[in-house]
């Protein structure tokens, strides 16, 4: 079976998403991705993230060609596959319909420097992707164009959001950092005119992550995260 650890994790990160709160059903998807092999083991297809076993995932080029696997890759696979090519480090990508993300998506919104926790996912203001079809290389495409040079997140225009990162682990808490500051953006404009962080006291916190090497890339949740 090839990238046995990665399907073992593809199989236990889909259960917190669920338990997470950032995905519902079958809705999102997440991949890990091999550059020697220059192979990607995605989850499957219609396939509920509580029923999926490690032989449901499957592995494929980033050109579409499936290697293994019987079941049908997830619809999303040239989403993740942009990743690889545009964020040379990444190593595995979370996309999500997350409440908040996407309903700041849907807003039509910039997910901002609302708190600091925002930072880890490498910039002071996630992209908005316009709108696409799902699945299509228009919105690969339009990813492509939009992502940055510094954000490992961005949010699909009524759609969801999406995290890359240098493991599963990492990407995972990269996507609850994200969903937790769209949480509190979408709360603060609720209340009134939401006060955002300037460039230049975030480009304080980026340096006070990397004097003390406070960035989480275990996963865990940011202080507050409510999901």
């Amino acid at each position: 079976m090839l990238m046995k650890q990665a399907r073992d994790e593809i199989v236990e990160y889909g259960k917190k998403m669920i338990q997470d709160g950032l995905a519902q059903g079958t809705s999102g998807n997440l991949s890990v991705y091999d550059p020697e092999q220059k192979l990607m083991a995605i989850s499957p297809s219609g396939i509920p993230y509580n029923e999926t076993r490690p032989e449901d995932i499957v592995i494929m080029r980033l050109s579409g060609e499936i290697v293994e696997g019987t079941a049908r890759p997830s619809s999303e696979y040239l989403l993740h596959g942009v990743f690889y090519k545009v964020r040379k480090e990444a190593r595995a990508v979370v996309h999500a319909h997350a409440m908040y993300c996407t309903t700041l998506a849907c807003l039509g919104t910039r997910l901002k420097a609302i708190h600091y926790a925002i930072s880890d996912a490498g910039t002071n203001e996630i992209p908005l992707v316009p709108y696409h079809t799902f699945g299509t290389q228009e919105l690969a495409d339009a990813v492509e164009e939009n992502i940055g040079e510094n954000s490992n997140g961005i949010l699909l225009a009524n759609h969801g959001m999406a995290a890359c990162g240098s493991s599963l682990k990492n990407a995972y808490g990269i996507a609850l950092a994200m969903e937790w500051c769209a949480e509190l953006q979408w709360r603060c404009m609720c209340a009134g005119a939401p006060h955002y962080l300037s460039a230049k006291q975030m480009e304080g916190v980026m340096k006070r992550y990397e004097t003390y090497g406070q960035i989480r890339q275990d996963g865990t949740k940011p202080h507050g995260y409510s999901g």
